[in-house]
């Protein structure tokens, strides 16, 4: 085995948030992976609570998925703006729910054979 064990993939929408205009990370890789797993963990668990507030209280989708951006953007809340911008359009891909921000299918696929819902980007 090599001497990068790391197994989980990256996709390229968050990539995007750590690379600067020559392609480089703009952080060390440790603190890079770091950070994409925060990110998809957030996302993934902010799908139940998001279900709840659409649901429970009526709250639209769109002002779900805005209020939550806010909230992770917001100081102290330990997301910078780009980072809370993929969480909540990774939480839109999550649920299903229509998303300003969110790319089209055929604009972030890498393999358009891939199942949807195991996709990352």
């Amino acid at each position: 085995m090599s001497s990068d064990d790391y197994q989980i993939h990256i996709p390229p929408s968050f990539e995007a948030v750590y690379r600067d205009a020559r392609g480089r990370l703009s952080v060390p890789l440790s603190a890079f992976r770091a950070r994409y797993e925060l990110c998809e963990d957030m996302a993934q668990l902010l799908v139940e609570r998001s279900q709840e507030v659409h649901h429970g209280q009526g709250v639209s989708e769109d002002i779900v998925l805005q209020r939550t951006e806010d909230g992770l953007a917001s100081e102290g809340a330990g997301f910078g703006a780009a980072e809370a911008r993929w969480v909540v359009t990774r939480l839109a891909e999550l649920l299903d729910w229509p998303w300003v921000h969110r790319p089209a299918p055929d604009e972030s696929a890498e393999d358009h054979d891939e199942p949807r819902r195991d996709r990352r980007d």
